[in-house]
């Protein structure tokens, strides 16, 4: 057994590379740490912001204003996408529970009776806002003829008579519904066709989705997009040069809440999701969007040829159609024939451009509803607040 003083030489004899490297990585780190934190900085004051907002609009929904913000659009024409629904102003689908809005798709069959949805019954519906009286306001179901009544209801309402922005922010916190063929969207339009008829005038989707489950081919409920529309025709409508998505790989959209949020300058726009890093779109307007959308220099215009007109020559540089008010817009839509869901995505019960689409639809009844939760919490678009700023 040894005694006395116990020789440590690693306590007093330093090893001079040892130490070297120590502080070698110490460095380093801390210079990767800075480096971090400027990048973070110069990213944060780069990215384009809107500019000073005034909020305009608020709605945490204790209470359902239809009198002085919200509007109903009772219809019953498909508004230009076919849809196999009609928007009412009934309770039964759109109503104000606990704080939230509930927009709930419901069967026709459950008011008037099946057999009357498919032949020998005439329906005119309470409230009509159509502009169109004849194909928005009524309907006959006739089986030879293959025409039924709408076989669903639900609601759309929007701002329209309350408030508008130009340039802005607006921010909705939604939770989107579940079922094959339901077909949400916060989207808005402007106020007046300042550059002419849709598309021309323009339409912001800050999100449209589709209730189908995740494996559906063409995108379910899992994803959510956003998108511009613009052009000098229906048929020559710029949407394919200006939309993007996002998904949510280990949830739906339907099982929780988010915010679906637009920001929009003279400079640029924005579309997102929950945070700006999770953006749907950006899109900086550096270019006339009639030149951003390549299109033909002639088009056929009935028996004639003409050249592509720009409607935009008019308005304001790299911004027109989308330097005008606009006022936002919430509906829950069924079906249609759009190609908002493609043919042969999902075993669809009805062709775009058959005659008898929306018969195909309503004759497969059994087949579409059963994917539908009988929970109105789960069918529904619910919607817990609404924010809209104006830029001061």
């Amino acid at each position: 057994m040894l005694t006395g003083e116990v020789v440590k030489p690693w306590v007093t004899d330093k090893d001079f590379y040892e130490r070297l490297s120590y502080w070698l990585t110490v460095t380093v780190a801390m210079l990767g740490i800075a480096g971090a934190i400027i990048r973070v900085y110069f990213s944060y004051i780069q990215v384009p912001r809107v500019g000073n907002l005034c909020l305009i609009m608020e709605d945490d929904f204790d209470t359902f204003d239809t009198q002085y913000t919200w509007t109903h659009e009772v219809d019953m024409s498909g508004f230009g996408n076919g849809e196999f629904e009609m928007t009412t102003n009934s309770p039964n689908n759109s109503f104000v529970q606990d704080g939230k809005l509930y927009i709930v798709p419901t069967l026709t069959s459950d008011v008037i009776g099946t057999n009357a949805v498919i032949d020998g019954y005439t329906y005119n519906i309470t409230g009509c806002t159509a502009v169109n009286v004849t194909t928005g306001c009524g309907a006959v179901s006739n089986l030879t003829a293959g025409t039924v009544i709408n076989p669903v209801m639900s609601a759309r309402i929007t701002t329209k008579n309350s408030h508008q922005i130009r340039y802005g922010r607006v921010e909705v916190v939604a939770k989107l519904p579940k079922g094959d063929w339901i077909w949400p969207s916060i989207w808005m339009l402007p106020s007046t066709n300042a550059y002419g008829a849709w598309p021309a005038s323009g339409e912001i989707d800050i999100m449209q989705a589709r209730g189908n489950p995740p494996e559906y081919p063409a995108q379910g409920v899992d994803y959510v997009r956003g998108s511009l529309h613009w052009g000098p025709f229906t048929w020559l409508d710029g949407v394919s040069r200006t939309f993007g998505w996002w998904t949510n790989r280990r949830k739906t959209f339907a099982e929780g809440f988010h915010t679906y949020a637009l920001e929009w300058s003279p400079e640029f726009v924005r579309i997102y999701v929950d945070s700006r890093l999770t953006y749907m779109l950006y899109l900086n307007f550096n270019e006339p969007f009639f030149k951003r959308g390549d299109f033909p220099p002639v088009v056929q215009n009935g028996s004639q040829f003409i050249e592509t007109p720009n409607p935009w020559e008019s308005g304001t540089k790299n911004v027109a159609p989308f330097d005008q008010p606009f006022y936002l817009i919430m509906d829950v839509a069924v079906g249609g024939t759009n190609g908002w869901f493609p043919d042969g995505a999902g075993d669809k019960p009805w062709l775009d451009h058959s005659l008898t689409a929306m018969r195909d639809f309503a004759i497969r009844q059994d087949a579409w509803y059963e994917t539908w939760p009988k929970n109105i919490e789960d069918r529904a678009m619910v919607v817990d607040s609404v924010k809209m700023w104006q830029r001061c």
